[in-house]
């Protein structure tokens, strides 16, 4: 681990934040490697719950509420009993935290960095469909993104096209967000060997895991195994979520031979999973969600040497750039296209690619650029700070 910079900012990771997702805990160790000194005020209620919207029953949503009434007032006791510090992040999933955290912030004069990372409002309304944009809660769960957002001198998002959509559907300005990739952890996906050499008359193992949320487009997924040949494809569903019910439904009314479904993969088995396919499939749906973000499933695949299919989207371009050997970029909600995305790679021989292949994309994906651009980001907060508190001594 890089020890601290003496010249960097002072930061504080504060809130319930989720460790159970790749997204926090590389931030997190991101800005260890850039050499920021980092104290973490940390207060821990989601262990165990891998899908917020999972919790549904009563006796769930009490716990989590008996869990959050004893932390809060104990982190902002704890928070304003720490040393002298230049920033404080808010993370993942921070859109209470924020809200709370904000009055003390300002008290101390402390500029405060939230990584959003998503809207509860789009999220439950338009990507889940879980109420329509008229139900009262779906408004108030508008205003409660809107408020958080104003809460944070910076929102941070996962791509510049998340941000950009913050910054119109909150009313932001421009400059008041700013984007870092999710990343990934190499220790977990390091490049895989090249594959063995396949009979052409083998068919490709093609994986697929993920929670199963319209984001996926698992539908897409479902047909295009079914127009696959069982010679050409042998397909790997790994994953459950909301829409289970329904796949279960229908591959009972019309199972696929060739597709297997796995409900659930430990974390750290995924790498040999993604060793054993040879293509393996990002997301597919059509929402403007599904456009504006990177799932982390790509990145892993993509460290981890593997080819990808996933479809096309501003936010895979700020990652891929005009095109990359191994990777085949496809319309959303068409099956046809999926397929022929991975007969392309299989036609090509881009299936048996060298591990150093992708080593383009694995830069900036690694969890020190990760922390590097944090670092620039609390960099710029804190000299305006500066420049600020400069500008009132002067006046005075």
């Amino acid at each position: 681990m890089t020890s601290s910079h003496p010249g960097h900012p002072r930061a504080v990771v504060w809130g319930t934040y989720d460790l159970g997702k790749p997204r926090t805990r590389i931030l997190i160790r991101g800005l260890r490697e850039a050499g920021v000194p980092l104290t973490e005020c940390h207060a821990e209620i989601w262990a165990g719950v891998e899908d917020k919207a999972s919790l549904k029953s009563a006796s769930q949503i009490l716990r989590r509420l008996a869990k959050m009434l004893v932390a809060y007032p104990w982190l902002i006791w704890r928070y304003l009993r720490l040393p002298r510090h230049d920033v404080v992040i808010v993370g993942y999933m921070g859109h209470l935290d924020v809200l709370l955290l904000w009055p003390w912030a300002r008290l101390r004069g402390i500029p405060v960095i939230w990584d959003a990372f998503l809207s509860l409002y789009e999220t439950v309304v338009e990507d889940r469909a879980m109420l329509s944009p008229r139900h009262p809660l779906a408004r108030l769960l508008w205003f409660w993104d809107w408020l958080a957002c104003r809460a944070a001198d910076r929102v941070l998002l996962d791509t510049a096209a998340h941000a950009r959509w913050f910054e119109s559907c909150f009313g932001l300005r421009s400059g008041r967000t700013a984007s870092v990739f999710v990343g990934v952890e190499p220790e977990a996906f390091p490049p895989l060997a090249l594959p063995s050499p396949k009979r052409p008359e083998t068919p490709r193992r093609i994986l697929f895991y993920g929670q199963f949320i319209a984001l996926h487009g698992i539908d897409s997924i479902i047909d295009a195994a079914a127009r696959s040949d069982p010679r050409e494809f042998a397909w790997t569903l790994i994953g459950t979520g909301q829409e289970a019910a329904r796949i279960r439904a229908r591959l009972a009314a019309r199972p696929i031979p060739h597709l297997e479904w796995i409900e659930w993969v430990p974390y750290g088995e995924l790498r040999e999973r993604i060793a054993q396919a040879d293509i393996c499939l990002g997301i597919f749906g059509q929402s403007g969600k599904a456009a504006r973000v990177i799932p982390n499933k790509a990145f892993q695949i993509v460290a981890a040497g593997r080819p990808l299919v996933s479809r096309d989207s501003p936010a895979m371009r700020e990652w891929i750039g005009k095109g990359q050997a191994g990777i085949r970029l496809v319309a959303s909600g068409d099956p046809e296209a999926l397929l022929a995305g991975i007969r392309d790679l299989v036609a090509s021989g881009e299936t048996a690619l060298d591990p150093s292949a992708f080593q383009r994309l694995r830069t900036p994906i690694a969890p020190a650029a990760i922390g590097s651009r944090l670092l620039a980001l609390m960099q710029g907060l804190t000299d305006a700070a500066s420049r600020g508190a400069g500008m009132e001594i002067s006046r005075s």
